[in-house]
């Protein structure tokens, strides 16, 4: 029985496993991303990582260890090099998994198992998006001088308020100059207008 064995053997033996393990985390390494089945690209994580964990620390003994893993000199000279400088600062995580559907041949699920640090367009959208969130933090922070501004504004409009009403007031005042003159010069003529009749029945 099988009792607690949660490693998938792939449908291979144990050598054939683990050289397959061997040359796809090879091709991992030089390449920073390879195309393969969902399957496998789990188990070459569990495979993968602990090696990346060793060779942030260059000593002879890791060296050791790794090259026991992975048989190959070139791989080696990637990932103490160009590899352990770009993680160097991450505590783990150091793949992503990306799947891409399944394929026509024999309908298995298809991924991208890529080494995080190495993917140029999710690292610059994290960065636009840290960016984002830094210009947000900014704008909360103006909050208080935009309240200043519309604490000022009301002030402002009461005084443009104000303007408009003395120009209310001067324009009623012309009318009424008007209206008095107006009633003034009808009173003139009924002066005029009973001389006149007096004048006329004189002459008569």
């Amino acid at each position: 029985m099988r009792h607690g064995k949660k490693d998938n053997h792939l449908s291979r033996t144990h050598s054939h496993r683990e050289a397959m393990l061997q040359n796809m985390a090879s091709s991992l390494i030089l390449h920073k991303r390879i195309e393969t089945t969902v399957a496998k690209a789990k188990e070459l994580r569990k495979f993968v990582e602990p090696i990346l964990t060793r060779a942030k620390d260059d000593t002879f003994q890791n060296r050791r260890i790794v090259f026991q893993s992975l048989h190959d000199k070139e791989t080696m000279k990637e990932l103490f090099g160009t590899v352990a400088d770009k993680i160097a600062s991450r505590p783990g995580g150091y793949t992503r998994i990306i799947k891409l559907g399944n394929r026509l041949g024999d309908n298995a699920d298809t991924c991208l198992i890529e080494l995080v640090d190495f993917n140029e367009l999710l690292l610059a959208a994290a960065a636009e998006k840290t960016a984002a969130t830094a210009t947000k933090t900014r704008r909360s922070r103006r909050g208080s001088g935009a309240k200043a501004t519309d604490a000022a504004a009301p002030v402002a409009a009461a005084e443009v308020v104000e303007a408009p009403v003395a120009e209310a007031e001067v324009v009623e005042e012309a009318p009424v100059v008007e209206a008095s003159a107006a009633e003034e010069a009808p009173a003139q003529d009924e002066q005029i207008t009973p001389s006149d009749s007096s004048d006329e029945p004189k002459e008569a």
